[in-house]
């Protein structure tokens, strides 16, 4: 996942040539409060120029998951301190968004740019402009909000989790934890939805509820504080249940940048295999262990919980658009459970009265990343750059633009929009949405519904890769995301003396 995605000063070994600097006033503005001082840096979305601040927390989220757990295969690929490097760029633009050294907040910032193109407007914007971020000259607004539970939530779990991936860097860490601690007081005490009050928000990332990011965020807190407060509210049953943790449904186990809490339930199973907390938690962290069982036995292809298409993908957004980024996490989930499984001796798991082994978890991340990869009927890989066949028009304003030293306008870059010809940009390593529901994939660029690569469609696929390379022989790393977890029994008393008459 390089840095394609990525606004603001780039760093000197920017590895994507035709990126350079870009956006270096936003946040800078008249109507922003005095909080924010700027908001250059973060990360795009997709193929805009747009900072939504939901998403983009998810993906910081699950990259640092996958480096807590699998730091070691990263080491082994030679990207380590890469991938921390990508986290690294999207906190420091976080702890941007808030008054990050205070205790309490009353505003977060939720995005810059905008995207509306709705009632024909031509107001140039993120969507009705196709130009090179570097070339932007367009009014970026800042949207603000006061009551935004799951976006503060979400962005406490970003930090939090990425204190534990710098947990070497006392400074760093503490300075997240203090920022990722701030952000859930603000996200508990002033209730709302994020996208309740913003259309954009609403059109492109609207946010269903802000419970599974209480259990979410609960958790990660606890893990990064070792405050039992924070394990305590994420094991609050009523919270789980309005979560949707005891319901099922058609989007039982799918994990995305809206609905956190198959996750979440995957995270807490963790704390239970290993270090088994006993009560008050056992009860509810058996249901959550229950309800992971459940959701791993929902993927398998003998359970028709989700259609697949003949090809073999599974369905999890029900034939929708764009489903990749859905396959990527649940792929993720069912590699890191099975490795759990692993470390934890347990040979598999129960779905009713069949027991499976977790080589079949595997096997289903596995046969679901392959599928994306170009084991399809159309033997198209949707990872740029990857294999012979792949997409050419990849809907990506950078990478559509030649880098030729001519600013091309708001409507000037129409013309590479409409162009039938291949990017003259290859955005290596971009997982675009995806095919349809009957396999089918259409390789043009103003069809954003197969070609829009978008962060963190990208961030599950690096978790669900490095989750499944290299061997069994380099497991998940058991202890270091307990690093600020005190030890769960007070030690016992020393024996006494020995009797004598």
């Amino acid at each position: 996942m390089p840095f394609f995605f990525a606004a603001g000063k780039l760093p000197k070994h920017n590895n994507v040539s035709w990126r350079g600097n870009s956006c270096l006033q936003d946040g800078k503005g008249d109507g922003v409060s005095a909080a924010i001082k700027d908001l250059v840096g973060g990360y795009y979305d997709a193929g805009d120029a747009i900072k939504f601040n939901f998403p983009q927390s998810f993906a910081i989220t699950m990259l640092s998951w996958s480096v807590i757990e699998y730091s070691a295969k990263y080491e082994a690929a030679g990207e380590l301190s890469h991938v921390k490097e990508l986290i690294k760029w999207g906190t420091d633009y976080f702890l941007k968004t808030f008054n990050s050294t205070a205790d309490s907040i009353t505003t977060l910032a939720a995005q810059v740019g905008l995207g509306d193109t709705s009632g024909g407007s031509t107001t140039p914007n993120d969507h009705y402009c196709w130009m090179r971020p570097e070339d932007i000259d367009y009014d970026r607004p800042v949207t603000e909000c006061h009551s935004c539970s799951d976006l503060a939530a979400e962005m406490a779990a970003a930090l939090a989790s990425a204190s534990i991936v710098f947990k070497d860097n006392k400074a760093y860490s503490k300075k997240l934890v203090h920022g990722a601690t701030t952000l859930f007081k603000f996200a508990r005490e002033q209730r709302g939805r994020y996208s309740a009050g913003s259309s954009e928000a609403s059109i492109f990332y609207n946010s269903t509820s802000y419970w599974d990011e209480f259990v979410w965020g609960g958790a990660w807190m606890y893990y990064a504080t070792g405050n039992s407060s924070y394990l305590k509210l994420a094991t609050t049953p009523g919270l789980a249940k309005h979560a949707g943790a005891f319901w099922g449904g058609p989007d039982y186990g799918v994990f995305s940048w809206d609905n956190k809490l198959a996750g979440a339930q995957v995270l807490l199973s963790r704390l239970r295999l290993f270090l088994s907390p006993g009560y008050p938690y056992e009860e509810i962290l058996r249901t959550f262990h229950n309800q992971t069982s459940i959701v791993m036995c929902s993927y398998l292809p003998v359970f028709t919980s989700f259609n697949r298409t003949k090809g073999g993908l599974i369905q999890l957004n029900h034939g929708r658009p764009q489903p990749l980024q859905y396959v990527v996490n649940s792929a993720f989930l069912a590699a890191v459970f099975s490795d759990y499984l692993d470390a934890a001796d347990t040979p598999g798991w129960y779905c009713g009265p069949n027991f499976f082994s977790t080589d079949v978890l595997r096997d289903f991340a596995r046969t679901q990343i392959n599928y994306i990869l170009g084991n399809n009927p159309r033997k198209m890989s949707y990872v740029v750059g990857f294999g012979n066949h792949y997409p050419k028009h990849v809907h990506h304003r950078g990478a559509s633009i030649p880098k030729n030293k001519v600013k091309y306008n708001c409507k000037g870059g129409w013309k590479w929009r409409d162009s039938s010809k291949p990017n003259p940009n290859t955005i290596v390593g971009a997982m675009v949405a995806g095919p349809d529901k009957h396999d089918g994939f259409h390789d043009v660029r103003t069809n954003y519904n197969y070609t829009e690569p978008t962060l963190a469609g990208n961030a599950g696929l690096v978790a669900a890769l490095v989750a499944l390379s290299g061997d069994k022989s380099t497991s998940i790393d058991k202890n270091t995301i307990f690093s600020a977890v005190p030890p769960m029994f007070p030690t016992p008393p020393p024996p006494p003396a020995p009797w004598k008459p």
